[in-house]
């Protein structure tokens, strides 16, 4: 654990020196909404990760291309696309951003709030701005920014990052998130992080 934690600030050193050129050079914001057809995601009774996932991307999608973003969707319906597809479509496209979104799940019913996942040093800083623009959206356990290995970011080269909008399996957040106004919020704070994540 001392040894993730040290390769994890070593990163965020490198995102200091290494991220401010790379934020304002960027274009295209890829929004990756997580799971489709038949792989649901998490879920708990008829509420799907999927479903969630997706609405969410595209309310992101609407408030980035009101401020002037230019943005593509590995899916826009509930179909299943493979990880390696979804970094095909971003490796399309130069001077981008990677964002996908997910909702979170476990068996203990009691744990809650949001987390935002980077892998490399280019990628610190844009998860950590768009964590605090969701976290100043709305009222939330906050679980931090975190190193992580999962395939979308690991193999994509550009700035990458893996959003976790709550817990499926907990009574409260299920609520919240099942309503427009909570999907809403935290678009927006996504897209509030993305713009800070231009200026650095």
């Amino acid at each position: 654990m001392k040894t993730l934690l040290r390769f994890a600030a070593s990163l965020a050193a490198m995102a200091l020196l290494a991220g401010a050129a790379q934020a304002r050079s960027f274009r295209t914001v890829v929004i990756d909404p997580g799971h489709g057809g038949h792989d649901k995601g998490g879920q708990w009774g008829l509420v799907y990760e999927k479903h969630l996932a997706l609405d969410t991307a595209a309310r992101l999608e609407n408030e980035l291309r009101k401020r002037g973003y230019r943005t593509v969707m590995t899916r826009r319906s509930d179909y299943f696309i493979s990880l390696p597809e979804r970094v095909r479509i971003t490796k399309q496209y130069s001077n981008a951003i990677f964002v996908s979104v997910h909702y979170n799940y476990t068996w203990k019913q009691d744990v809650s709030g949001l987390e935002t996942f980077f892998n490399n040093g280019d990628s610190y800083n844009l998860a950590s701005c768009v964590h605090n623009g969701m976290m100043r959206k709305v009222r939330a356990n906050n679980r931090g920014v975190k190193f992580a290995r999962f395939y979308v970011i690991r193999h994509n080269t550009c700035p990458a990052i893996l959003v976790e909008c709550g817990f499926v399996s907990n009574p409260g957040e299920r609520s919240r998130m099942k309503s427009a106004w909570w999907r809403q919020s935290l678009a927006e704070g996504m897209a509030d992080g993305i713009d800070r994540y231009k200026r650095l």
